[in-house]
């Protein structure tokens, strides 16, 4: 659960402001999308490699990152 501390004299724009950057940061829209669906922890260990993979790839320049 989220809670918010605003003070009286702070604008309800601020205070969503602040809602969504905490929403953000507690990556709860991620952890409902991840239960969405049950995936075998086999499955969960493989992606965790494969990303790992990946970003040593892009670190040792064999690969070429995405972002340009």
């Amino acid at each position: 659960m989220l809670v918010i501390d605003s003070k009286d004299c702070e604008s309800i724009d601020k205070a969503l402001k602040k809602y969504k950057k905490k929403f953000e940061k507690a990556h709860i829209l991620m952890q409902l999308r991840g239960r969405q669906s049950f995936t075998k922890k086999s499955v969960e260990r493989r992606t965790v490699v494969k990303k790992a993979i990946y970003r040593q790839e892009i670190v040792a320049g064999i690969r070429e990152s995405a972002r340009k």
